[in-house]
């Protein structure tokens, strides 16, 4: 009878290897984030193609440098400046003029990226950083809305595009307020169709609703995704906003309205779920999601301002660090702390 000599291997963790490199995952969310731009240019056309364009550019060349001024490698292969480039544009009106674009592009890698040590130390999502400052700087741009579908929107530009730095923008043309203005100061709903459809208009990320879920569902599939922050996030704002609405409908705009309209889909899945900001343990993600759905359904309903997920995301970067020690668990083997004075 042959003996069989067996051998046990004793390795440090991670014992579990899937072979995924940080590049496989950040090209996948590219991939994911693609169909979503690709509505964007459906539904606002070159002026779209254009700003998202410059602002991937702004944010890739601003990372190249900094990493070059700072005597490191660049990173601009690893695709996640890519990630925060398309986001940027994204959540921007497409008719902004394209030199605000690329300062706020340099404002989300310098002030959101490199400020906190670069690739893998930010605080606070960078796409979201960028947008921050440009709401805060160019106030009137930034809510001023160019028309969906409209006609010859593939062979022009609009007219505030290539203003030139420092001057007023002249538009071409305008559409009136966002759903989320028009149901916020007029009460006016829109239409659920529209809203799941994406035939409004707003910033260019925002008027894609099922094609944000669609790439959720493929990075979650593929566990590139924390499912449970979304997830928190819908839960919440569904069941607050549904509790409102029940109460007094002619003020508080229901569910489905809630979760449709503004940068909610977009912030849900892919901005909260920036994997260097969000908290490690799945109660914390979980705590994570509700705080910024409890923000949003805050701001929009009782704030100035009628949208409210960038500025409940950022919030709640902030305190996701708070939200580990709270929720830290015990390690494995150790025995709970014994209470003071036993």
């Amino acid at each position: 009878m042959s003996k069989i000599n067996k051998t046990l291997e004793i390795r440090t963790s991670p014992h579990i290897v899937r072979g995924l490199s940080t590049d496989d995952i950040m090209r996948n969310v590219v991939w994911a984030l693609l169909p979503v731009a690709g509505f964007a240019v459906y539904t606002f056309g070159l002026t779209a193609l254009v700003m998202l364009s410059v602002a991937t550019l702004s944010c890739v060349l601003s990372e190249h440098i900094l990493c070059r001024l700072n005597g490191r490698e660049s990173t601009i292969g690893d695709w996640s400046i890519t990630i925060t480039g398309l986001l940027y544009g994204l959540t921007l009106p497409p008719g902004l003029p394209l030199w605000m674009v690329a300062v706020g592009g340099f404002i989300a890698v310098g002030l959101g990226k490199f400020l906190f040590g670069g690739l893998g130390y930010n605080v606070f999502n960078p796409a979201l950083v960028g947008r921050a400052f440009l709401q805060a700087a160019f106030p009137v741009a930034m809510t001023t809305w160019h028309p969906a579908f409209a006609d010859g929107r593939f062979f022009s530009l609009d007219g505030a595009t290539l203003t030139v730095p420092f001057m007023e923008p002249v538009y071409t043309a305008v559409t009136g307020a966002t759903p989320l203005a028009a149901m916020k100061f007029a009460q006016q709903p829109t239409a659920a169709y529209d809203l799941v459809f994406g035939f409004t208009s707003g910033s260019a990320g925002e008027t894609s609703a099922l094609f944000i879920l669609a790439g959720g569902a493929y990075l979650a599939v593929r566990n590139m995704l924390n499912w449970r922050i979304p997830a928190a996030i819908f839960a919440t704002v569904a069941l607050l906003s549904g509790i409102l609405h029940a109460i007094d409908p002619q003020h508080y705009a229901g569910p489905m309205f809630m979760l449709f309209s503004g940068g909610l889909m977009l912030g849900a899945v892919f901005m909260a779920t920036d994997m260097v900001a969000t908290p490690l343990t799945n109660r914390g993600v979980i705590i994570y999601g509700v705080l910024i759905a409890v923000l949003t359904v805050m701001i929009r309903y009782w704030g100035g301002l009628p949208e409210g997920v960038m500025y409940a995301i950022l919030f709640a970067n902030a305190a996701s660090r708070h939200i580990d020690r709270l929720v830290q668990p015990r390690v494995y083997g150790t025995l709970k702390q014994a209470k003071r004075g036993s």
